[in-house]
């Protein structure tokens, strides 16, 4: 199952050209994650509250188009892989039909104390039983 959420394009995502400044799909893409977890019922102030946090491990992006100002996008995530710490997601930004950029991104479990931490079982338990993915 693959996630859906809307972003429009604001004059402060350009860059002189007119085309979406490159960091500002980060942005995008932090939100289409949050609105993932958000719909799986995993908030991060009640993460925070139980002393875990989401890091960003490493990610790789293409660039294949350029969005611009008033555009209304589509980020689209989806779990490729899960392990005990760590979850790998598949997102893309599209415009009408049209990917115009593409990330793997893998994002791990951590103590807001320092070190690693098993993903939330409220996260495995819902991913696994929507049938993304199965629980380790």
């Amino acid at each position: 199952m693959t996630h859906r959420f809307p972003v429009r394009i604001y004059y402060e995502d350009t860059d002189f050209s007119g085309n979406v400044y490159h960091a500002a799909y980060l942005k995008f893409f932090e939100r289409g994650r949050t609105e993932f977890l958000r719909d799986l019922g995993i908030h991060h102030f009640e993460l925070a509250k139980d002393g875990i946090a989401f890091a960003v491990r490493s990610m790789a992006i293409d660039f294949d188009g350029a969005a611009h100002i008033d555009d209304l996008l589509g980020v689209t995530t989806r779990v490729e892989a899960m392990t005990g710490a760590r979850l790998t997601l598949m997102q893309s930004i599209e415009r009408d039909g049209a990917i115009l950029t593409r990330a793997k991104v893998v994002v791990v479990a951590i103590k807001t104390t320092g070190g690693v931490a098993r993903l939330p079982k409220a996260l495995r338990d819902r991913l696994a039983a929507d049938g993304r993915t199965t629980a380790s």
